[in-house]
């Protein structure tokens, strides 16, 4: 999918871009230098699980209020890639800048205030918060942070980003959201090679073994030998320590496990080109009983693996005709 929306200079011009980034994104705030005459442009394509929208416009205040998301279900990250100008964003009790050469992390369920007081040009993903801790563990600690972007992963995933949106309009739908997956492989290879990822709440030694273990299960889910011994085998450690380690985050291997694996069954069963059965889908993921599996499914997310299948084909069924506004 992709659609245009145009606001040009004039008395509605504020108007229109605040319906617009709050359709692409979810409900906000802005502000503006001058209302009146504020114009920009947003295109919107979407990659599967990954939506990447390209935006240029003149200075502008966002500003997301927890009445905001009080309803939500669904919680987002929003990745924003400055190309021209300097942006600020402030969570909680971190104020950040981001120049162009680097990205920024924004947590979509919790207020904030993002602006930029030049005309930008401006690569914003947005992702599903619940396929970030799939991969890297829970989103609170990324909130705020900004990332080099000049070189190594990060470098790579930026230019994949561009790179696939010039091709947006050659590829089929099961190519695009190929491209949305790696797209957050990438990005999650970004995050993690940064230490401040880690969790500050522990010292810095048991955040790092936590921090291995949990990476050894995100990376081993489809194993059958997945389990407490082996985690702790892998990461050398004992079973007490490592049991420790996740009481200490509130959580037991085994639960930290099946999570894990429910939220990978789910962003499959979200991939509308995905024709596997429910019961191929939960087997691939660890789950050898597939009764026990709606019932994890059904307690984790509210409702049943069918449930969400028919969800994402009815979204993609809304979002299939191509858009534009002007």
């Amino acid at each position: 999918m992709k659609y245009v929306v145009d606001t040009i200079a004039g008395p509605t011009g504020g108007d229109a871009w605040q319906a617009a980034v709050t359709e692409a994104y979810f409900p906000l705030d802005t502000e503006y230098q001058n209302r009146r005459e504020f114009s920009g442009a947003l295109e919107i394509f979407s990659l599967g699980l990954v939506s990447v929208s390209k935006m240029r416009c003149d200075a502008v205040s966002y500003r997301r209020h927890r009445r905001h998301f009080l309803n939500e279900r669904d919680a987002s990250l929003l990745i924003t890639i400055p190309e021209l100008s300097e942006v600020n964003f402030s969570q909680g009790s971190r104020t950040v800048k981001c120049a162009p050469g680097g990205f920024l992390l924004e947590r979509g369920d919790a207020p904030y205030e993002f602006w930029h007081g030049k005309p930008n040009a401006l690569w914003v993903l947005k992702v599903p918060s619940a396929s970030v801790r799939a991969r890297i563990g829970s989103a609170e600690r990324l909130s705020a942070l900004s990332f080099d972007a000049t070189q190594g992963v990060a470098a790579l995933f930026i230019d994949t980003v561009r790179t696939t949106i010039g091709h947006i309009d050659n590829i089929d739908e099961a190519a695009r959201e190929m491209m949305g997956r790696h797209i957050l492989e990438m990005l999650c290879l970004s995050i993690v090679s940064d230490e401040r990822v880690l969790d500050s709440n522990v010292s810095s030694i048991r955040a790092g073994h936590l921090h291995r273990a949990e990476q050894y299960i995100r990376d081993n889910l489809k194993s059958c030998d997945l389990g407490p011994q082996a985690v702790a085998d892998a990461c050398g450690i004992s079973l007490r320590y490592l049991q420790v380690l996740f009481q200490d985050s509130n959580q037991s291997i085994n639960s930290f496990i099946r999570d894990a694996r429910l939220e990978r069954c789910s962003e499959e069963l979200m991939t509308v080109t995905n024709t596997s059965s429910i019961a191929e889908i939960a087997y691939r993921w660890g789950f050898a009983d597939q009764s026990q599996f709606c019932k994890h499914y059904r307690t984790r997310f509210g409702c049943s693996p069918t449930d969400t299948r028919r969800q994402a084909a009815s979204r993609a069924s809304r979002a299939s005709p191509s858009r534009e506004r002007h």
